[in-house]
């Protein structure tokens, strides 16, 4: 009667991990469609705002400002008001926010006014396909600030993006230098800003989760901000009394970019930063097919062989970086191994040498 119950809690026991698997891969998923839907509402939406052929407001410094008042009000809310969210207080010295905050702040600001400005003049598809540069900015950066090592195979890998951009960019039916220039401009402002944050924060111990990342940085930005606003958009919208805000528009764009912010927490922490770049990938794809069926953006030939080539060389980059991961973890686990084993037999040795101890004294009373 024993062995079909055993058989029967082996199958329960498989039974459940298969569950838990398949409740994993569905939560995983669930992530990734929450942050390509929130994404992609928030690239579409800030479209629509900026364009002159749209909703014809093209403040992008304006924007930013919505969007950074609105998370900080939202942040504060949540840390100071509703105490939803803990704040590293340990950690986080008036030295520390002015020499690491702060700057990672202003490269933000900059970052988003440089993005929200490209789409102005660039279409949708064509942004996406300049996002591909990325990897390539970010690798650049690491290895100029001495964060990750040179690598020929990376280096080739990142020549293969940029040769396929740069197709991309020769087929562009409505290639505007402006346009490039202001997109190209984020992607390094935005790549040395991920680099800083390794160097300045997470060096130092420092994590934020997206709530008091807003709440430190969000105010930030909005300063940083105030001063190119008042030289540049602050005329233009007092001339045209434009200050009268659509609430219900911008309401609802200020409310998908915050949550955009927890979605992309929840991504990282719930998958990985690397499953967060894959999908980014299927968003970028969606965005062109998106762009050229609906907003009518026409996409060439030429634009879908160089964005094919930048993918596949996206792709490569991420398998190479699952790779090197998995080579880590399989190294890590091998030193854990080994510190067991060599542990048990530090105790498997000092077990022998006492029962050799006990042997020998129980001879020397038989023998007295």
């Amino acid at each position: 009667m024993r062995r079909p119950a055993m058989g029967s809690a082996v199958e329960t026991s498989a039974s459940n991990n298969a569950a838990a698997v398949y409740k994993k891969i569905i939560v995983s998923y669930t992530y990734v469609a929450v942050w390509i839907f929130l994404s992609f509402t928030v690239i579409v939406y800030n479209k629509y705002i900026l364009d002159r052929k749209m909703y014809n407001w093209p403040y992008p410094i304006s924007l930013t400002m919505i969007h950074m008042g609105f998370c900080s009000s939202i942040a504060f809310l949540l840390v100071r008001v509703f105490k939803l969210v803990e704040l590293p207080v340990n950690n986080m010295t008036r030295e520390l926010f002015l020499s690491s905050v702060v700057p990672i702040g202003a490269l933000y600001s900059l970052s988003l006014w440089l993005s929200n400005s490209a789409y102005i003049y660039l279409s949708v598809s064509f942004i996406q396909m300049l996002k591909a540069l990325m990897p390539v900015a970010v690798y650049s950066t690491a290895v100029l600030l001495k964060r990750d090592a040179f690598n020929s195979n990376t280096m080739t890998n990142m020549l293969a993006i940029s040769v396929g951009v740069a197709i991309a960019a020769y087929g562009e039916a409505r290639f505007n230098l402006s346009g490039v220039l202001l997109q190209l401009g984020a992607v390094v402002v935005e790549a040395i800003r991920l680099v800083m944050i390794q160097i300045l924060l997470n060096s130092k111990g420092i994590t934020l989760n997206p709530i008091s990342t807003l709440y430190y940085v969000a105010p930030c930005c909005f300063v940083f901000l105030s001063l190119p606003w008042l030289l540049v958009e602050y005329p233009v919208l007092r001339a045209t009394s434009s200050f009268k805000l659509d609430f219900l528009v911008f309401g609802t764009n200020s409310t998908a970019a915050f949550l955009l912010n927890l979605a992309v927490f929840l991504l990282v922490g719930k998958t990985s930063a690397l499953t967060m770049n894959v999908a980014g990938v299927v968003k970028d794809w969606l965005l062109i097919a998106f762009s050229w069926s609906v907003i009518m953006d026409k996409v060439t030939p030429v634009n879908l062989l160089g964005y094919a080539v930048a993918f596949v060389g996206v792709c490569f980059y991420n398998y190479a970086k699952l790779q090197t991961l998995k080579a880590k973890e399989a190294q890590k686990l091998q030193q854990q191994q080994s510190a067991i084993d060599e542990e048990v037999g530090l105790v498997k040795q000092k077990l022998e040498t006492r029962e050799e101890i006990l042997a020998s004294s129980q001879k020397d009373d038989t023998e007295s």
